[in-house]
């Protein structure tokens, strides 16, 4: 296959994935859009994480919070739980890679506070353990995921969320995570700026 052909496979691709997860996710962005209100309003703060590109995304949000997305707004409250390298280093020397969130979840997680996890595949050990700690804080956790929701998926409970894009396909679910980021990001704004 050409070059040419893997590039037009892969906006074709995005598209079909885009086109099913507007039809799927609505309800579901849509609620994570009001879990998020509600938790800013309880004066709570959002803490983010994830693995590789889905590090990214727990990042990106995570900025957008702190200092704006396209609007002019107050600092909204977020914490990326994969930035402070000294502290994921010694996690992951002393105890486990697992471990490198749920320590610090457990450490600075409130019952006002929400978990937002990104793992493409759901079954990421530490997204696991990161979620059984918001637990044992009381926090409300949105899973961002795709294939099945792996193993996290079946951890969630009745207040959690799951948001799960409709392939199998990393690339396709992380492309898919970062429009659902915007479009949390830009409901918050508006809810925030009217």
């Amino acid at each position: 296959m050409k070059n040419i052909d893997i590039i037009k496979n892969n906006f074709t691709e995005n598209q079909k994935v885009s086109i099913a997860s507007e039809t799927t996710l609505l309800n579901a962005l849509n609620d994570a859009t009001s879990i998020l209100i509600k938790m800013l309003s309880n004066n709570g703060k959002l803490l983010a994480c994830g693995n590789g590109g889905s590090s990214g995304d727990a990042q990106h949000i995570s900025s957008e919070f702190i200092n704006r997305f396209e609007l002019e707004r107050e600092e909204l409250a977020a914490i990326s739980l994969n930035s402070d390298t000294a502290t994921l280093t010694s996690i992951a020397n002393d105890y486990g890679y697992e471990y490198i969130f749920s320590k610090q979840i457990k450490a600075i997680g409130m019952d006002t506070d929400v978990l937002i996890a990104f793992t493409t595949s759901g079954n990421s050990k530490n997204i696991i353990e990161a979620i059984k700690a918001a637990h044992a804080k009381n926090m409300t956790v949105i899973l961002m995921t795709g294939c099945d929701g792996g193993g996290a998926k079946k951890l969630l409970s009745d207040k959690d969320l799951p948001v799960i894009v409709p392939s199998n396909r990393t690339s396709r679910i992380q492309e898919v995570h970062l429009i659902s980021i915007h479009s949390i990001c830009e409901c918050i704004d508006k809810y925030l700026t009217k």
